[in-house]
């Protein structure tokens, strides 16, 4: 990718941001720190890899989208509507109980939403069953799944991860979010998963390790993660709160509500 290219992703980037932090004020709730961490992948997925039509969000030949880490729907919902699955205003509505940008994403009301998730730990497990259907139905879409770290603690992954071995779901590719925190502290110290890597390796996958915040590794990631004999986990090292000097790395702002001052400041820091 050239210079250019990349400056306007990052200036699509900025703006998710900017509307993360809006749409979590105006609610008073929801999580921000996760959302930050992940809005690069977001924005590289939405907006350079996958195979999406705003327009038809139910076109049969798309790419699937799964937010295991159901939390992290605001940055989700910011990148959709940058994208034009629905307008930017909407995201105001976050949150609300008419609303169709609930706290979880919800594949019933949200166009662009592939899967409806929250509970933790089920999204490899349905991601696989969409890549099993796409090689049964000699579709050629992908499925791309994006996990947490902390969520790695949950036994239904590697359950998944050992049938997507078995049933060589080489159109399956899942996507680690290792910010290295969550809801009361360090994944490390909450439920240690020693190294990431050696254990999807063990399970058999293609391992490539990223930096999640850095476009032209993500993408070269994810491009590379479409030619393999394997299905492929992506580890993206990313920093909590990114973007928001007093989120980044703090454990708190996994979920809390953003005061005016607060909005200020973050605003005065995302701006261009």
């Amino acid at each position: 990718m050239n210079n250019a290219e990349i400056s306007h992703l990052q200036k699509v980037a900025r703006r998710v941001r900017q509307n993360i932090v809006k749409m979590l004020h105006k609610a008073g709730a929801g999580h921000p720190g996760g959302s930050l961490s992940v809005v690069e992948i977001l924005v590289a997925l939405y907006f350079e890899v996958m195979r999406i039509d705003p327009c038809s969000p139910n076109w049969e030949e798309r790419d699937r989208f799964i937010l295991s880490k159901g939390h992290a729907a605001p940055a989700l919902y910011a990148v959709l509507a940058a994208r034009g699955y629905f307008p930017e205003e909407e995201l105001l509505t976050f949150d609300a109980i008419d609303s169709r940008l609930q706290g979880h994403p919800c594949m019933k009301t949200t166009p662009g939403v592939d899967m409806s998730s929250g509970s933790l730990g089920q999204g490899l497990s349905v991601g696989l069953g969409m890549a099993l259907g796409a090689k049964l139905k000699q579709k050629d879409f992908r499925v791309w799944v994006l996990l947490g770290d902390g969520e790695l603690q949950e036994g239904q992954v590697w359950e998944a991860a050992m049938a997507a071995v078995k049933y060589r779901t080489t159109n399956l590719t899942a996507i680690v979010d290792m910010n290295g925190l969550q809801l009361m502290g360090k994944v490390s110290e909450i439920m240690p998963i020693a190294s990431a890597r050696a254990k999807w390796e063990a399970f058999g996958w293609a391992v490539t390790e990223i930096d999640g915040h850095d476009f032209r590794e993500i993408i070269s990631a994810m491009r590379d993660a479409t030619d393999t004999a394997r299905p492929v986990v992506i580890l993206a090292n990313t920093i909590k709160g990114k973007g928001v000097s007093f989120m980044e790395n703090q454990v708190y702002w996994h979920s809390a509500a953003i005061s005016d001052k607060q909005l200020q400041l973050a605003m005065g820091e995302l701006a261009p």
